[in-house]
């Protein structure tokens, strides 16, 4: 299905009657999925994630409430999926791939200027590389494994989600500094082979002049490339940041508390 064009203005007031629904306030909403990532095709919905707070009673209470808001796609294709605060700031607490893909996404939506920086700050100083690693390696595995490894004809989309986990994988091997969420700028700090290059420019160049993909022959470079990194690169050999735990936990703990009037 394809999607009629969207402004951000559309998609920002669709996102304000949501959280005035649910009686909440959005510190940031951004775009996730491959229109952040980079390579989205005319049927990709819009994939609106944001992190939210409920007034401090809200959190006051014995009852279980629930944490998370959803709406189904509609038939504009937005998908909106939102996280409370202290859910949020849990999931951070274990390295959360996805929270912190989010926090660097190029576009966005509604941003309260203070809580997403604070959290960023927060994800560069803690959060686990090997739990990044494994996530990326994880990922990367099982759209190889599924997508493009037992087939000699493959639909060659398929390629930009294994390298983008693999580049992201290679990042954090390498550097201290967060994966970025786009894959060209993951690519740009990953050494590749020139073959690799100029199969992975082949497919960009493709890309961006059609519609769709569609299926072709196996990128032998790229094979090789992919299967080389997994096999190379093992998560338990980067550092978990188990030392950083209390202090992690103790500045999430004063960032909730703020967020929610509460400090």
């Amino acid at each position: 299905m394809s999607y009629p064009p969207l402004g951000a203005e559309e998609i920002a007031t669709r996102l304000a009657e949501v959280a005035a629904e649910a009686g909440v306030r959005v510190l940031f909403a951004v775009e996730s999925g491959s229109r952040a990532w980079g390579f989205a095709s005319p049927d990709s919905d819009w994939d609106i994630r944001f992190v939210y707070a409920a007034p401090l009673a809200d959190y006051l209470t014995v009852r279980p409430r629930r944490d998370v808001i959803e709406q189904p796609v509609d038939a504009r294709g937005i998908d909106l999926a939102g996280w409370d605060v202290r859910k949020a700031l849990q999931l951070l607490l274990a390295s959360n791939p996805a929270l912190i893909e989010w926090l660097q996404s190029p576009i966005t939506y509604a941003d309260d200027g203070a809580f997403r920086p604070a959290v960023a700050e927060l994800a560069a100083t803690h959060a686990s590389r090997r739990a990044l690693a494994h996530h990326y390696r994880s990922i990367a595995r099982t759209h190889w494994e599924r997508d493009l490894a037992r087939t000699d004809t493959v639909k060659l989309k398929r390629y930009f989600y294994v390298l983008r986990a693999v580049a992201a994988l290679a990042w954090v091997a390498r550097t201290d500094a967060l994966p970025p969420i786009r894959l060209a700028d993951l690519i740009a700090g990953v050494d590749l082979p020139a073959d690799v290059r100029a199969d992975l420019d082949d497919l960009l160049a493709l890309k961006a002049g059609l519609s769709e993909l569609g299926t072709g022959a196996r990128r032998p470079a790229l094979d090789r490339f992919i299967s080389a990194t997994l096999d190379a690169i093992d998560p338990a050999d980067l550092d978990d940041r188990a030392a950083h735990r209390a202090a992690f936990e103790a500045e999430a703990d004063v960032l909730l508390r703020r967020v929610l009037g509460a400090a």
